[in-house]
Order: structure tokens, then sequence, then C-alpha cells
């Protein structure tokens, strides 16, 4: 089992800039993919980026990339998502998930919400 548990959320205003954390632990050494997804009401889950533990590798949403940039710190087992020039259309509920090549664990969820 892995635990996540994500961090950082609040409200910011527009053009702000946000950093969420994912603090990872259990078996974290069978989970080498981690990402972040959103949801909201309107438009259900979405991705946002993903990261691969063992080769660095990221991915994002081709529409975030540029503002949103997710990092790690291995000695924390940490994920990070830096958040910038926010808009109104990135509130949302922010995840945090884990696992080997898919994603089998989630966190609760940070609320985002930037206000106009």
């Amino acid at each position: 089992q892995v635990q996540l548990v994500e961090s950082g959320g609040g409200l910011v205003p527009v053009g702000g800039s946000l950093r969420l954390s994912c603090a990872a632990s259990g078996r974290t050494s069978s989970s080498d993919l981690m990402g972040w997804f959103r949801r909201t009401a309107g438009r259900g889950r979405e991705f946002v980026a993903a990261l691969r533990w063992n080769s660095g590798n990221t991915y994002y949403e081709d529409s975030l990339k540029g503002r949103f940039t997710i990092s790690r710190d291995n000695a924390k087992r940490t994920v990070y998502l830096q958040m910038n020039n926010l808009k109104p259309e990135d509130t949302a509920i922010y995840y945090c998930a884990a696992g080997a090549n898919d994603y089998e664990y989630w966190g609760q969820g940070t609320q985002v919400s930037v206000s106009s």
C-alpha cells in the first residue's frame, strides 16, 4: 500500500501562484509513476502532469505546459506541482496519484480556488 497526502491548496487571485505537495509513504518503491489530476463539477477528472521516479521523465497536459511544473524530492519522497499564472478555470480539487504503470493509489485531494 502507498499513502499519499496532498497539501498546499488555497485561494489565490488570478495570476497568482501555488505549489502543491504530495508526500508518499508506505511501499513507495513499487510506485514509479506519480501524477497530478484535477476534478471539477463541469469537466470531471483531468490529467495535469506526471513523472517517473526512476527516469525523471515528465509528462504534461498540453494546455498546461509552461504554467505548471512537476518536480520531485527523492529524499522526502515528495512530488510538487508548481502552478503559475493561475486562471479561474484552474479552480478544482487537485489529486495526487501513484502506481507502477497505472494510478492505483490516490490522495484525498486539495482544493485550489482562483478568484477573478
